[in-house]
């Protein structure tokens, strides 16, 4: 992790923490978060970390659990031992096979959240198996127009 703004700051595992942080700095949770978090850096969540509330940062990789909100300005990174429920709104999206991605998602452009909402997930319990790897940058939809089929529109 860099040191963005200063030291990193870590959350050990067995530890609980309920309450909000507001920092410059990295964060990295490997213990347990009822609060909310908002820091100019990256927000790491371990296999055995979690948070319900808030999260608010420019990067964030996660290994553990996550319920809440969460906004990343950059790039979201989902390993495959990740569960995310709630809401994202993020600029870029990473998902490795076997993560579990319960939430409704917006992505966005880098002028300002929300920009280009992406379809919800929130319904399904989307568990990655391979087709949503990383690098996906989004799913496109199957809606067909007469440019994509080869179809002429007939004028009236």
């Amino acid at each position: 992790m860099s040191e963005i703004g200063g030291q990193p700051n870590r959350i050990e595992k067995n530890t609980k923490i309920k309450g909000d942080i507001i920092s410059e700095a990295d964060f990295r949770i490997d213990g347990k978060l009822d609060g909310n978090v908002k820091t100019s850096g990256k927000v790491v969540i371990g296999k055995d970390g979690y948070i319900h509330g808030k999260v608010e940062c420019v990067n964030a990789d996660i290994e553990g659990s996550f319920n809440g909100e969460l906004q990343v300005s950059d790039l979201l990174s989902l390993k495959n031992t990740a569960v995310i429920e709630g809401t994202v709104i993020v600029s870029k999206l990473s998902v490795e096979p076997g993560a579990t991605f319960n939430a409704s998602c917006s992505m966005k452009g880098k002028g300002g959240l929300g920009n280009s909402p992406a379809p919800s997930a929130s319904s399904a319990s989307a568990r990655s198996g391979g087709s949503a790897g990383s690098g996906s940058q989004g799913v496109k939809p199957a809606v067909g127009s007469p440019s994509s089929t080869g179809e002429r529109a007939k004028a009236s």
